[in-house]
């Protein structure tokens, strides 16, 4: 029996044209098999720190495909396709949970001197400190600091000001050193 393949080095702008592809529909399932394949890792470890819990970011996951997959025809290719689609993953994400309008009041940052951390830590122990971080804070920092949002599309998504978005990764930064600094085993 004869298979279509896709191949693994598809480009990206072929791969969009095979998944957009009525005519040809084994191919057309073939290359969103393999569009999504190619990103699924790289966006689950996105909506995972976003969201905090395993169940919530498979849901979101899945979702944010779905909406990938209805809305490719849009994409006109003046970004990656892989920031392309964390964006929907993150907007997803952040649809899915609206769970992140606790922030810290103003009045209660302070800036501090950096903190000494221990030589010895890991990308593990960073990554349990984040996601220690209250849904805020954590939020504004993964997407701010983790992700590369300008304050200003961080504060657009979340609905916050851009002032509260740059006082919040000094919240988590602050937070981080704390929890990182005092040789914690998390």
């Amino acid at each position: 029996m004869f298979r279509l393949a896709t191949p693994p080095d598809i480009s990206e702008r072929a791969l969009v044209e095979q998944c957009l592809d009525r005519d040809a529909p084994s191919l057309q399932r073939l290359a969103q098999r393999t569009l999504f394949e190619r990103y699924k890792r790289a966006m689950f470890s996105t909506v995972f720190r976003l969201l905090n819990d395993y169940d919530a970011a498979n849901d979101a996951l899945q979702d944010g495909f779905v909406e990938v997959f209805r809305n490719l025809g849009g994409f006109r290719h003046e970004s990656t396709l892989g920031a392309w689609i964390k964006t929907i993953m993150v907007r997803q994400a952040l649809r899915q949970r609206r769970l992140f309008p606790v922030f810290q009041p103003l009045d209660t940052l302070t800036h501090d001197p950096p903190a000494d951390l221990p030589d010895t830590l890991t990308g593990e122990q960073l990554d349990v400190a984040i996601r220690s971080l209250p849904d805020g804070c954590r939020a504004v920092f993964l997407l701010a600091e983790v992700e590369g949002y300008p304050h200003r599309e961080v504060a657009q998504m979340l609905n916050i000001s851009e002032g509260t978005s740059k006082s919040q990764v000094n919240y988590a930064r602050k937070l981080l050193r704390q929890k990182l600094g005092k040789g914690n085993d998390l």
